[in-house]
């Protein structure tokens, strides 16, 4: 008898994450195709979907995406689960829901990656007033207040926020090809590595780490500010570096200067599910596709 599968993508600016799970959502096996072009890399997703299924014996039923942004997450909308004007080139106007659901024949549910990920850090935590920021190709945010998702039927776009500048940092333009030097022209990962090189290459102690900090904790501020969070969790690539997520909570605690009572150091925290967050949060939204 074929068992019933549910598939999920993190669909990021670098790479298309996807796994297989079983009803229960443990993911059965999981496979990873590089971002190019639309047609190329939805092609690819598909097939390696369906090879990951074939070889669990199973058939896929639902299809989860965390989606990288900005996308039209209003499931009320002609255009729900297409990419809109965003700084990855030759994405822009791509209806990713509705052209993996039909080549998969399967219902399909998207959001973004960041409120993806952070509906999966939510299910392990429990918590009812919490944010996710994801620091990778981009810069994204989701946030959670009242058991509801912040700025419905759309999603925030704090990755294009005003930062003040860290010192020594006044000349560089920044990356973004929308804004120059938003957050996310000054602090995702092409934007240090036009500056430091490969980040991999990084020492902990480098500077690096302290103006990504001190970019970050500035945006953590803004969100305790607004919606006196319990939590503040950061993931995507550049987290996975061991000096970031420590300069950030550092960061904003000095900036807090003491104001907010709970804007302490501990507020801010790595993703517990680490690169599996938009994964495990796709394969929820399947489960309810």
């Amino acid at each position: 008898m074929t068992k019933p599968i549910l598939a999920g993508i993190d669909a990021g600016g670098t790479s298309f994450k996807l796994g297989i799970a079983g009803p229960d959502g443990s993911i059965l096996d999981r496979a990873r195709v590089p971002t190019t072009t639309p047609a190329a890399t939805i092609e690819a997703s598909v097939a390696a979907l369906r090879k990951l299924a074939e070889e669990a014996g199973g058939k896929i039923e639902a299809l989860g995406i965390a989606s990288f942004g900005p996308v039209d997450v209003d499931p009320a909308s002609q255009s729900y689960g297409t990419i809109l004007a965003t700084p990855k080139e030759g994405w822009s106007g791509t209806p990713l829901l509705t052209q993996l659901s039909q080549a998969l024949s399967v219902p399909a549910a998207l959001d973004t990656d960041v409120n993806a990920a952070l509906i999966a850090e939510l299910a392990e935590e429990g918590l009812s007033r919490a944010a996710y920021i994801t620091v990778g190709t981009g810069i994204g945010v989701g946030m959670i207040a009242a058991g509801q998702l912040a700025g419905r039927p759309s999603h925030p776009e704090l990755g294009h926020v005003r930062v003040a500048r860290f010192p020594g940092d006044e000349t560089f333009e920044g990356v973004c090809p929308f804004h120059g030097d938003c957050l996310e022209g000054l602090a995702s990962a092409p934007a240090l590595i036009k500056r430091f090189g490969p980040l991999e290459k990084l020492p902990q102690h480098h500077q690096a780490w302290r103006l990504a900090g001190h970019y970050l904790g500035q945006l953590c501020l803004t969100l305790a500010s607004t919606a006196r969070l319990q939590r503040i969790t950061i993931g995507g690539g550049v987290s996975e570096a061991p000096a970031l997520v420590p300069e950030v909570a550092r960061a904003f605690e000095a900036l807090n200067n003491g104001y907010l009572p709970e804007a302490t150091a501990n507020l801010i925290k790595k993703a517990a599910l680490g690169e599996d967050a938009g994964l495990k949060g796709a394969l929820l939204l399947a489960a309810r596709a």
